[in-house]
């Protein structure tokens, strides 16, 4: 009787100290599935109090099932003089739901936000840094964050990740009605989400939301997952009251307050600035002169010292410590075009490889970087002022084709950024090879790269000799054994905005050798290699970011002792997403070897999927064809 009545006790306790609902053992097998980390409960509770008082009080549950969901547990609050973390605190239980530690505000790593750039900064990050002892386990996370500044209302994003799975999200924001609280739903599919509005309040609250795998060749997840964005017709930034309103309404604080409040710059550089232009009448050729300038005395900070988050430093101030951040840079190179007579405007945009554009229907704080604009007949010429290297009116990959605010002394106004077509962005690739009697291949190549190819390649001229080479063996022609680049030279015209290479080369047997017979792999430096990942049931539609075009003619001398058996046959492949083509012919001991490449930009339906990853294996096919040779 006695043993029946301590196993009960011990039972008892063990169920008192753990949490059924807290143990990863609990979640349903629909969650689990493809997910590295499943948040079983988040909650965000937004206070906005007045113009300028806000509180964002988080809870987040999430369960960790293995060491690639760590990364969402996202336990982190930045903090300066405009916003005070009041809570942060974390409580860790194992698979059963026992509570294993409790993490309190001294726990957490409390660091500037600085990153490889910067050097000026005042914002600070606290972030916990908890390694596991076992998955799964979870974690309860929450924090209490009050902020003067009302211009960015944290958006909703229920799901913001690959891999993770939504047992429960909510979103609860109390606003006063006089602000000119406003919302925007994106992506909104099912009955997955739940809305309750009221007087002064709006909540939303997700359930169940399976976790997704990435697909090749799809949108970027803002345009894929439910998001809502919120923001305030009026607000406060640092002290200063904004409007957004409109985008016209929007731009004038910006310039009034942010921009255009400080345009001195010193005696001695308005008269080399003068002296540099003098002779020139040509307002882009000035504008140039004026650029070059820019990036040859100045470098790229970050500064995020208060308003500098979002304030440009003073053009006198960069003037004499020769650096700044996009903001100062730009705003820089805007005062000095404007003291030669050229007009020049601040642009804000999301500078990035993926497209993100600005939201046309929604006035409100957006973007992270800022270049510079130039008016120029009937076109923008956009400035990047961060690099030293890049041409003048370029800017790659990182700010190509998106929406993007322009900053008028009138007002604001959105405008699409330069866009690249596949005829642009051309690589032209002519190779001159000859075969010895041992097989071995030696020659020069000369590639020419434009358009969003030369982002690709134009800073390898900056890079070491054993960098340089590596790129090469490893990822320029990595499917090439045996090869010795023997020397380089390279060219970089910023005027046309192309770059050349010219590389001598040696590859030692070249031939394979198969009963009797060498077969030969004659497209040698420019081949696709990778098919698509095939979906049984994709989700999203096809996406080709960029397009591009190809052009390669490689030359190989034949010795007299070699004859050709084969050549194969011409291959032309033609459709909506791009063309194919492969052409080989021998003349006068010469075998020659042309291919053209064209893959378009564009979106299509998910059904047109399959047919693009047959396009693309086609080429993978053609691209390995062989020679058969006999000595």
């Amino acid at each position: 009787m006695l043993k029946k009545i301590l196993f009960f006790l011990l039972l008892t306790s063990f169920c008192y100290s753990q949490d059924f609902r807290l143990s990863a053992l609990s979640i349903s097998k629909e969650l689990t599935e493809n997910a590295n980390s499943v948040v079983r409960d988040q909650k965000l509770e937004i206070d906005i109090s007045s113009l300028n008082q806000m509180q964002i009080k988080k809870k987040k549950i999430i369960s960790v099932l293995n060491s690639k969901g760590l990364n969402n547990v996202d336990a982190v609050e930045y903090y300066d003089k405009s916003t005070k973390v009041k809570l942060i605190e974390a409580t860790i239980y194992n698979s059963y739901g026992e509570e294993i530690k409790k993490i309190k505000r001294k726990d957490f790593q409390d660091r500037s936000v600085v990153d490889g750039f910067s050097v000026l900064t005042d914002g600070r990050i606290l972030y916990l840094d908890y390694t596991p002892i076992a998955y799964p386990f979870t974690i309860v996370y929450e924090s209490i964050v009050e902020s003067n500044n009302t211009a960015f209302i944290p958006s909703w994003y229920p799901l913001d990740d690959y891999y993770e799975s939504i047992e429960k999200s909510s979103i609860k924001i109390e606003y006063i009605k006089t602000l000119g609280f406003k919302f925007k739903e994106n992506n909104f599919i099912g009955d997955k989400i739940k809305k309750e509005e009221k007087e002064n309040s709006i909540t939303y609250t997700a359930e169940n939301i399976f976790a997704e795998k990435p697909e090749e060749y799809s949108p970027i997840i803002e345009k894929k997952f439910p998001i809502v964005v919120f923001g305030l017709d009026k607000f406060n930034l640092e002290g200063f009251e904004g409007s957004a309103v409109s985008w016209e309404e929007f731009g004038k604080l910006w310039y009034k307050n942010l921009v255009s409040d400080s345009e001195e710059i010193s005696l001695e550089t308005k008269a080399k600035i003068n002296e540099l232009v003098n002779n020139e009448t040509d307002v882009l050729k000035k504008a140039r002169i004026i650029y070059e300038f820019v990036q040859n005395r100045t470098r790229y900070v970050s500064v995020q010292l208060g308003i500098g988050g979002w304030k440009p430093m003073k053009p006198i101030d960069v003037d004499k410590l020769g650096y700044g951040d996009c903001k100062a840079l730009s705003n820089y190179t805007r005062v000095l075009l404007k003291n030669v007579g050229i007009e020049s405007y601040y642009t804000v945009i999301y500078g990035d490889s993926k497209k993100k554009d600005f939201d046309q229907d929604f006035v409100s704080k957006q973007g992270n970087h800022v270049i510079l604009t130039i008016p120029y007949q009937d076109k923008n010429i956009f400035l990047e002022c961060t690099n030293q290297n890049v041409p003048f009116g370029y800017g790659g990959t990182f700010t190509d084709d998106r929406f993007a605010l322009l900053i008028k002394p009138q007002g604001g106004q959105i405008i699409k950024t330069s866009s690249y077509s596949e005829l642009d962005n051309l690589q032209q690739i002519h190779a001159k090879m000859s075969f010895d009697t041992n097989g071995n291949l030696e020659g020069n190549i000369k590639i020419v790269s434009k358009g969003i190819q030369y982002d690709d390649v134009y800073n390898i001229q900056n890079s070491s000799k054993q960098d340089i080479e590596n790129y090469y063996y490893q990822s320029k022609f990595p499917w090439i054994n045996n090869m010795k680049i023997e020397s380089f030279t390279f060219n970089n015209d910023k005027d046309k905005i192309e770059f050349t290479e010219n590389l001598k080369v040696k590859i030692e047997k070249s031939l394979v050798k198969t009963n009797n017979v060498n077969l030969f792999s004659f497209n040698i430096f420019n081949k696709l290699t990778s098919i698509p990942q095939r979906y049984k049931n994709r989700k999203y539609p096809l996406e080709i970011k960029r397009g591009y075009s190809d052009e390669d003619i490689v030359e190989i001398e034949i010795p007299s002792t070699f004859k050709i058996e084969s050549i194969p046959d011409d291959v032309i492949i033609e459709n909506k997403f791009g063309k194919y083509q492969m052409e080989c012919r021998v003349k006068n001991n010469v075998f020659i070897y042309k291919r053209v490449v064209t893959i378009k930009q564009g979106v299509y339906e998910k059904s047109e999927y399959e047919n693009y990853r047959q396009f693309i294996e086609q080429i993978v096919k053609n691209d390995n064809a062989k020679l058969t040779i006999k000595e």
